[in-house]
């Protein structure tokens, strides 16, 4: 019979405290090969073939610790490919909803945003309907969206610099506009993006959308196309929080639900619930040394 693969457990704390950390670092039965990734805030060891995150997670609950925890293959943690969602993932909002604001009929898109981010609709009919209740808004309300709206989301520089810096390729996949994977590209420094085409007109939106629609699938096709160069699916970290983004989520070596629906959260390999987009860079075992802003 072959020696099972070594697992490792990633633990990120919350906060930066040195008594939780202490106290979670005595709280975990991690067998050897303790790693201190950043001082006070996340470290990592081998643990044993029986242990389970939820051991983990009742572990430091007990002791009133909340913490991201990612056990995972020791072998090939550091990988290739970056591929991100960016509505609510690289950027803190739905850029729809944001646009629909100032169309006056956010509550209704909002309420549709939400029901296929959970998966209770499908993603391509919710995006044309959404986009046909843009109709007529003027198209400098698209900068002028994500000048005062749009913000990164905490670590989402500083992760695609920092894998960009160790050899990986970087690329957004969104089921929104090229309007704004283009500048959130940018301003982050991603290789490359793709997403959906708002259709113009005359200097207004035509309440249209160009075909075919990027959603689930073609998240998982842009996946498969752009790991191929580095062997595979494997050598990839996909991060989301969408049904649409499920698909690419549990198709890569590693998985991530950033602060995500429930249905991803429970299929993703691991979870971001409690710290911010740097704790992908912890998962794949950078130090915090070893961070680029």
């Amino acid at each position: 019979m072959s020696a099972s693969i070594p697992r490792i457990a990633t633990i990120v704390l919350a906060k930066r405290e040195a008594r939780d950390f202490e106290t979670a670092l005595g709280s975990i039965p991690l067998l050897e090969d303790v790693a201190i990734l950043s001082e006070g805030k996340a470290f990592e060891g081998v643990i044993s073939e029986s242990l389970t995150q939820a051991d983990i997670v009742n572990a430091l609950e007990s002791c009133g610790v909340k913490a991201d925890i990612c056990i995972q293959p020791q072998k090939d943690r550091k990988k290739k490919l970056l591929i991100c969602d960016m509505d609510s993932t690289l950027i803190g909002q739905e850029c729809i909803d944001e646009l629909a604001d100032f169309a006056g009929v956010k509550d209704r898109v909002s309420a549709i945003t939400e029901r296929a981010m959970r998966g209770e609709i499908g993603f391509e009919g919710a995006l044309t309907e959404r986009v046909s209740l843009l109709k007529d808004l003027d198209i400098t309300v698209l900068q002028k969206c994500f000048e005062e709206r749009i913000t990164l989301n905490k670590g989402a520089r500083v992760l695609c610099q920092t894998m960009k810096a160790d050899g990986a390729k970087t690329v957004i996949v969104s089921g929104g506009f090229t309007f704004f994977t283009q500048r959130v590209a940018t301003a982050c420094g991603f290789d490359s993006h793709q997403a959906n085409t708002l259709i113009e007109a005359n200097g207004k939106l035509t309440g249209g959308v160009g075909m075919p629609i990027l959603g689930r699938e073609a998240k998982l096709e842009a996946l498969k196309e752009h790991s191929t160069e580095f062997g595979g699916r494997a050598a990839a970290i996909a991060i989301g929080d969408g049904a649409n983004d499920l698909a690419m989520i549990t198709a890569a070596g590693l998985g991530i639900a950033f602060y995500a629906k429930p249905l991803v959260a429970a299929e993703a390999h691991c979870a971001i619930n409690h710290t911010d987009l740097r704790t992908a860079l912890y998962f794949q075992g950078y130090r915090e040394s070893e961070f680029i802003s």
